[in-house]
């Protein structure tokens, strides 16, 4: 089983040590002393102080559908058009499938015509986290649930105004809460 270790580092970055290869996460992530999390609460309307998640991957596999495990725990891509919420509409937040942390807000919401649900921008930034990914023969931007390392998707700069990104997440990696629920 392979864990990952956060490091802090001094300025607004840190280093995921995956099997001893480091990979660089590009957005802030603020880790306490005891792997506390300071993350934006759509419910709350502000931030909370939260615990980062690790398991074991059979635990993982405990508590994931195959395909939601694949996706977030193997960095696995579901097809185009066939997640959930590609064509979903509803008022609300969409959540790690895996620790239930707030990702994406429906009103960042947008339809970028690629088969997958696609967002401007993330409930708060301190909510994900970004790495660079190699795979494919190119380099792209991967982007994980700060919380539990959940692999989501991918962020590109083609998106719309105002952020110009688009945020290109797997369904399986998300699960949806009504604003009326929150």
């Amino acid at each position: 089983m392979l864990r990952r270790t956060t490091l802090k580092l001094a300025l607004t970055g840190a280093v995921l040590l995956t099997a001893g290869s480091p990979r660089l996460i590009l957005a802030a992530v603020e880790t306490g002393s005891h792997g506390s999390l300071r993350v934006w609460s759509v419910a709350k309307g502000g931030y909370v102080m939260t615990d980062k998640i690790i398991k074991t991957a059979e635990e993982w596999r405990q508590q994931l559908t195959p395909e939601q495990y694949h996706v977030t725990r193997e960095q696995g891509t579901e097809r185009a058009f066939s997640g959930i919420y590609a064509n979903h509409h509803g008022d609300g937040v969409y959540r790690c499938v895996c620790c239930g942390q707030d990702l994406f807000d429906s009103h960042a919401k947008y339809d970028s015509g690629t088969g997958w649900p696609s967002y401007t921008e993330p409930v708060a930034a301190e909510n994900i986290a970004t790495a660079e990914d190699r795979s494919f023969f190119s380099v792209r931007t991967e982007v994980l649930c700060s919380r539990c390392d959940a692999h989501l998707g991918h962020v590109f700069p083609d998106g719309p105004k105002p952020t110009g990104l688009r945020y290109c997440m797997n369904s399986a990696a998300l699960s949806f809460v009504d604003r009326d629920r929150l």
